[in-house]
């Protein structure tokens, strides 16, 4: 049976016509008002049962959570709180929900026991939100980029690079853990793996991506990464999606450019579409942010913050300039900081990039030129830099209460460089000799960034945990559902 969404009957121009409607009970009241939801908005579409009529053992099936089909006819409410309603005409149960057993009750539920249930976390108003911006802020990814005329790409989940050089990859074998083939060294012969060779999942299609790049101009991936760093913040996943566009022939200041109007962008897509349920997880925010000191408040509400980003230019200082700010601020001097800023080439942690962003420029900030030793081999060397302090084409994009939201650089296009850099961090050139062919045959200035999609959800959401904005987060010990 051809059925209404409860989105479009609320904005209904007509009334006193037979629809048909199916969706979850949030709540039923007084045997005969019932709060039904299908998923397609926050707003619940009541509907009023002819309860004089109605078996008393259908009534009694009705609970929050069960899954029904209604008929009847959407008339003006007659009641406060609702524009329209539907008078039940038939009224059809799909599927019994146990009250007593039933998780998500009609009341306020913590967000560790939510996401114990994250399989019916979806069902409460929060997350129904949350998921529901996440999966426009997923489609102006793709309509920024398509409109734009790049090309996606779809770079390989498994990898034998490491492209971040960090080592801190999730294995990939089909070899017998309990038995482990070894070669005559003694050790784990990885020929005989299913790949013939020791591979992981990636942690970014960058190094791929840019090889399309310096054939398609200008591309973008959009997939799953991963990194098994031991990290139980409230910042990190194990398993997470990753936006990585690479441009050939943009340097630095293009890819700061790039970077800035995306994402003014796709937030701007998501305020512009999401209205009712970014006004409701503003609210949300607000009642949880009553039980903080006034000291630990946002400044903005959430759509303040949000245009806020939109109507301001993002500042963009360089690291030695950060440096300075951070070495000469008030909590570096009185040790309030728990990594103490005292010389040129530290390694910035999130309080030193909230503290730049929240209380030094008060707007989003792009920091730039970076000291080479603290990043990526595959970043541009700055010509004309001091001994000892040589840095490179790198850019961070800071964003209130996230810290770093995208991180990028302008690549080593010099083969002979890059070379040098991989040797002196022990990177085997064989392990790459595909990506050094990039810098061999017809190499260019290209640049491109990498954008963690679930922090930009965070962001926009106004969530303060990362796993609050993924539909089933992977973390240390966890990897239920």
């Amino acid at each position: 049976m051809r059925h209404s969404k409860v989105k479009d009957l609320l904005s209904s121009e007509k009334t006193n016509y037979e629809v048909t409607v199916k969706g979850w009970v949030r709540t039923f009241r007084n045997n005969q008002f019932i709060a039904l939801n299908d998923g397609s908005t926050i707003h619940n579409l009541q509907c009023v049962v002819d309860f004089e009529n109605t078996p008393e053992a259908t009534l009694k099936r009705i609970n929050t959570g069960t899954a029904v089909a209604l008929t009847g006819k959407l008339v003006e409410s007659q009641g406060a709180g609702q524009k329209y309603e539907i008078q039940v005409a038939q009224l059809e149960i799909l599927g019994d929900c146990d009250a007593e057993k039933f998780p998500m009750q009609p009341k306020k539920h913590s967000l560790e026991f939510l996401r114990e249930n994250a399989h019916l976390r979806v069902r409460t108003n929060a997350f129904g939100a949350i998921m529901r911006v996440r999966s426009v802020l997923a489609h102006a990814v793709h309509t920024y980029f398509q409109d734009r005329g790049f090309v996606y790409v779809n770079t390989p989940i498994i990898t034998g690079a490491d492209a971040e050089g960090a080592g801190e990859m999730f294995q990939v074998t089909s070899l017998p853990l309990d038995n482990l083939p070894k070669n005559e060294e003694g050790n784990i012969d990885y020929k005989k793996d299913f790949f013939g060779k020791h591979t992981n999942l990636t942690v970014s299609g960058q190094l791929e991506g840019e090889t399309f790049a310096m054939a398609l101009g200008q591309i973008y991936t959009f997939g799953p990464t991963f990194r098994a760093e031991n990290s139980n913040t409230s910042r990190h996943l194990a398993e997470f999606w990753m936006i990585e566009p690479e441009v050939a022939f943009n340097d630095l200041i293009d890819n700061m450019d790039l970077a800035e109007d995306f994402i003014k962008f796709v937030i701007r897509y998501a305020v512009d579409r999401c209205g009712d349920d970014l006004k409701f997880l503003e609210g949300r925010l607000l009642d949880e942010e009553k039980q903080k000191p006034q000291a630990e408040r946002s400044e903005m509400a959430l759509l303040e913050k949000l245009n806020f980003v939109l109507n301001n230019d993002f500042k963009r200082v360089s690291y030695t300039e950060a440096i300075d700010i951070l070495r000469d601020s008030t909590p570096n001097k009185k040790k309030k900081f728990q990594y103490l800023i005292e010389e040129w080439g530290a390694d910035l942690q999130s309080e030193h990039e909230r503290f730049l962003v929240e209380k030094h420029f008060k707007c989003p900030v792009i920091l730039f030129d970076y000291p080479a030793k603290i990043k990526a081999f595959y970043m541009r060397l700055n010509d004309n830099t001091e001994p000892g302090r040589e840095t490179v084409r790198a850019m961070d994009i800071l964003f209130p209460g996230i810290g770093e939201i995208v991180g990028g650089s302008q690549r080593e296009e010099r083969y002979d460089v890059l070379v040098e850099k991989m040797k002196a961090i022990g990177i085997d050139e064989e392990e790459l000799w595909w990506y050094l062919d990039t810098r061999r045959f017809g190499s260019a200035v290209h640049s491109g960034f990498g954008l963690g999609f679930e922090r930009l959800v965070l962001f926009v959401t106004g969530m303060t945990n990362i796993r609050d904005v993924i539909p089933f987060p992977r973390t240390p010990q966890n990897a239920e559902f």
